[in-house]
């Protein structure tokens, strides 16, 4: 079943039974869903933006929310479609006009990703994301100016590792290793406590042939978050890797005496 199908309100009875128990509402599960942007699990992020929007239909955060994390899983016709009913709400929500630019752009629409990136920074509602979805759109496009955008996002919010991870993430995607490297870096400077940090490290480091380091990593990961079943699977690819590098290595050798 599409993913999409999940994010349809529920019944009024499970909502208004969870009213009754008084614990949870719309500013819970928000803050639950921004938790669990920042661990990467991006499915539970999902989740929790659904339930905001059965409190709230009107919270737009949550709309964007939810296109946010169909890009980050990858699924960027189901972001585009749940853009679409979002904007039918708030057609000049910035946030959401920078969402749907993003997903249009790593679909290959990239003169409709740059018009709604356009549209969105017209709206002059500053924030990291925005920008940081300016240079996803620009790196779609193949054009250097994406790097100004990143510098924009960094600048907004200096001291705060999410928006640096979150651009790494982004050039880890275009296949800029390095510089995405160079941004999990910040982001760990700022505060090596995330777990999540670690993991975008090693994949930077596995991707640049760094295994020793990437290993190191992801045991720092796992150390940080014994559930992170994404850093687990990373750890045994990277011995698995380094062990077939070190057995073809040693062939090579025999074969070249």
């Amino acid at each position: 079943m599409s993913r999409f199908g999940n994010l349809e309100f529920e019944s009024e009875s499970n909502h208004q039974s969870e009213q009754d128990s008084g614990l949870r509402d719309e500013l819970y599960f928000l803050a639950e869903a921004q938790r669990a942007y920042e661990a990467g699990q991006f499915e539970r992020g999902l989740r929790a933006f659904a339930k905001v929007l059965e409190y709230n239909p009107q919270n737009p955060a949550a709309w964007s929310g939810q296109v946010r994390m169909l890009v980050e899983l990858g699924e960027f016709r189901e972001a585009k479609v749940w853009a679409d009913k979002a904007l039918e709400r708030f057609p000049q929500n910035p946030e959401l006009l920078a969402a749907k630019a993003v997903a249009l752009g790593r679909m290959g629409d990239l003169k409709a990703a740059l018009a709604f990136s356009d549209a969105s920074i017209e709206e002059r509602d500053d924030t990291p994301y925005i920008w940081l979805a300016r240079g996803d759109v620009l790196m779609a496009r193949k054009e250097k100016r994406a790097d100004y955008c990143f510098e924009k996002a960094a600048m907004l919010a200096p001291r705060n590792w999410f928006y640096h991870w979150l651009a790494s993430r982004v050039r880890f995607y275009y296949k800029k290793f390095a510089i995405a490297l160079k941004l999990a870096q910040q982001a760990m400077a700022l505060d090596t406590a995330q777990a999540v940090v670690w993991l975008q490290l090693g994949q930077c480091q596995h991707a640049l042939g760094m295994a020793a380091a990437a290993q190191n990593s992801f045991e720092q990961a796992l150390q940080l978050n014994p559930d992170c079943v994404e850093a687990e699977r990373a750890l045994l690819h990277s011995k698995n890797t380094g062990l077939f590098r070190s057995i073809g290595a040693a062939v090579r050798g025999l074969l070249s005496r």
